[in-house]
């Protein structure tokens, strides 16, 4: 049997429809992905990454910026990697900063400790 041109017409529509609903069913722009990224470098700039870890603040900083970028032109695929990636960088920043600064304070206290045994050996030699 052959179909009929209104089979066929039918047919054409239901896949036009079918690739329009598709084309909706795509993810969101990356708004939320821009948004936990600056609030990553914020962390990381608060926690003092711009003396501890100054490259991989920069990067993420890059990352962002270029994220926004391709956002505004309607790459929101290359966006939402950037802004991950921009999202990763600052967590990096962040946790190097942080692990510098309790490798300070651990040198502040072996240092103390260190005095304290000196004087305890002054003391005891008396």
């Amino acid at each position: 049997m052959i179909p009929s041109f209104a089979q066929i017409r039918g047919a054409l529509v239901a896949a036009v429809l079918a690739s329009g609903l598709s084309a909706c069913a795509s993810l969101p722009p990356p708004t939320a992905e821009l948004a936990e990224a600056q609030q990553a470098i914020a962390r990381a700039s608060d926690a003092d990454a711009e003396q501890y870890a100054a490259q991989d603040l920069a990067s993420a900083r890059e990352a962002l910026s270029r994220a926004q970028a391709a956002m505004t032109a309607g790459r929101d695929d290359d966006a939402r990697n950037l802004a991950l990636a921009a999202d990763a960088d600052a967590d990096l920043a962040h946790a190097r900063s942080r692990a510098a600064q309790l490798d300070a304070q651990v040198a502040q206290r072996r240092a103390e400790i260190t005095q304290l045994q000196q004087r305890l050996d002054q003391e005891g030699g008396r």
